[in-house]
């Protein structure tokens, strides 16, 4: 298994302009080749960190939650990285080892590693190695639920067993992190694995949002009306309701880091995602 991690850098001048970019009300393109180092931004209470911010919550983007790839230096990293009260987060590592300490327990993580981290955690991480580290940072404001409580846990990709889609041979499967009948999670972050030519066979349109990294290989993606090429490295947001299904091209294998909001009930009342428990989710 491989993990796409950007480098950075700069196009020579006599590159052309033209990219795969493209930004839509139903959805957002962000290819490999946009992850420069012009466009990252230094993080409050981080040291020698950068980090590229995929998705936050503005008007025709995300709205539920904020992606970001996330890039620490030898030495680098942050005694207190979340600092909004009530948020909970996925880190996922892509490349070289990340020291988390979480709740006074200390775990590395390497390339394939995965901690949830419940809001109000208390957590640090730090790059005590000699190479870069990358991760994927996904952050969410929680909605609590009566009679439900999330906890934090750190595993890895290599420690969760794919789970096949039925009917599919082993062609589309899901690495879930978490069961999905737990109702205290409000958010998925799971990997989709495609062998060569598998599909998703119809047109997904549903309430969730997504947010797609793709960790590894290469598909066509099918995002409302258009047909999309994606390759390891690029960011896909779909807003809530885009029809979305998608080919696998090959030669390898098409994975990619999913996110989704799940388990709550449909808000009415203008109350405040994740500051007022509701009785009924």
């Amino acid at each position: 298994m491989s993990y796409y991690t950007p480098q950075g850098g700069l196009p020579e001048q006599t590159e052309l302009l033209t990219d795969r970019a493209i930004v839509t009300e139903a959805y957002t393109v962000i290819p490999k080749g946009v992850l420069r180092d012009i466009v990252t931004s230094n993080l409050p209470g981080f040291t020698n960190t950068r980090a590229w911010i995929l998705a936050r919550p503005i008007a025709g983007f995300a709205t539920t939650f904020s992606q970001l790839i996330v890039e620490i230096g030898p030495g680098g990293g942050a005694d207190w990285p979340e600092r909004e009260e009530g948020v909970e987060g996925v880190v996922f590592v892509t490349a070289g080892e990340l020291t988390l300490e979480l709740e006074g327990d200390q775990h590395v993580l390497e390339a394939g590693g995965y901690a949830y981290l419940a809001p109000g955690a208390s957590w640090a991480i730090a790059n005590e190695g000699s190479e870069f580290t990358s991760f994927q940072w996904i952050r969410k404001a929680y909605e609590p639920l009566e009679g439900h409580e999330v906890t934090s846990f750190v595993t890895s990709d290599a420690d969760v067993p794919p789970q096949e889609m039925p009917g599919t041979n082993g062609a589309w499967s899901t690495t879930r992190f978490v069961d999905p009948d737990d109702l205290a999670h409000d958010m998925h972050v799971n990997i989709v694995t495609f062998q060569p030519g598998g599909v998703i066979p119809f047109a997904e349109t549903h309430v969730m949002e997504h947010g797609l990294f793709v960790l590894e290989g290469k598909g066509v993606y099918r995002l409302n009306g258009d047909w999309v090429e994606v390759e390891a490295g690029d960011f896909m947001w779909l807003r809530a309701f885009c029809p979305q299904a998608c080919y696998a091209g090959g030669p390898g294998p098409f994975r990619y880091l999913l996110y989704k909001d799940v388990n709550r009930q449909v808000r009415l009342t203008g109350l405040a995602a994740g500051r007022t428990a509701s009785r009924w989710g």
